[in-house]
């Protein structure tokens, strides 16, 4: 069981989401806008949060950024607004999926047991891996550059990760949304190499191990 977050200033949506986590086995608070929002997370340990975007006194995008400054959370954005750019700029905030409204609420569910599923994995202990000076230590979530530790987003660190774990095989833009954002982005690459990018601006000489394959995607090779 998980304790949730729903987080919508529509109550018949606030309902719905309610009554099927629960029939998921999911205890759940809910919040009408963001600030309260902020609110109960500097109260309670959340296993995730479900938010809109549009909603009175904090908006669901500036929510996020102050929620991940409490605790990295796993969050999922439902919004009516279903724009590139919206999905672009939540997952650069580190959200963990988004679902346009309306939405199918047994779907929801299934992206929110996936997302759980994966955060419960990422805790599963695992050797610290070094690469010459790079030195990663996944269940810790820990990066250090020649023994400078190195600060990540949350999408960051999964994504490294990933390509850790799966070192030395060729891994395509949609296996790498697929497995990592949890859903299909359609063909649309742009969140990946941008946070490829940022990825390895962070890790400094050490970007020579995360490889271009291009028309395919990346590969981290040792």
């Amino acid at each position: 069981m998980a304790k949730l977050l729903i987080v919508d200033d529509e109550q018949k949506i606030r309902e719905v989401i309610r009554e099927y986590s629960e029939w998921n086995g999911h205890e759940v608070d809910e919040a009408a806008d963001g600030m309260s929002a902020v609110g109960l997370v500097k109260l309670n340990h959340y296993d995730l949060v479900i938010i809109d975007i549009m909603m009175p006194k904090l908006d669901g995008f500036s929510a996020c950024k102050e929620i991940k400054k409490i605790d990295d959370i796993p969050i999922i954005v439902i919004s009516a607004r279903g724009e590139e750019y919206d999905k672009l700029f939540g997952f650069e905030l580190g959200i963990d999926d988004y679902v346009v409204k309306p939405f199918s609420p047994k779907e929801l569910m299934a992206r929110v047991n996936a997302v759980l599923a994966r955060k419960a994995q990422s805790r599963t202990p695992s050797s610290e891996i070094r690469f010459e000076g790079l030195v990663i230590n996944i269940p810790a979530r820990t990066v250090t550059v020649d023994g400078e530790k190195v600060e990540l987003t949350p999408k960051e660190y999964d994504l490294l990760f990933y390509l850790v774990e799966n070192r030395n095989l060729a891994l395509s833009r949609d296996k790498l949304l697929s497995d990592i954002w949890g859903y299909d982005f359609f063909g649309d690459d742009r969140t990946i190499d941008t946070h490829i990018k940022n990825l390895r601006n962070n890790l400094g000489v050490y970007r020579k191990f995360i490889i271009t394959l291009r028309g395919v995607g990346y590969k981290f090779e040792v």
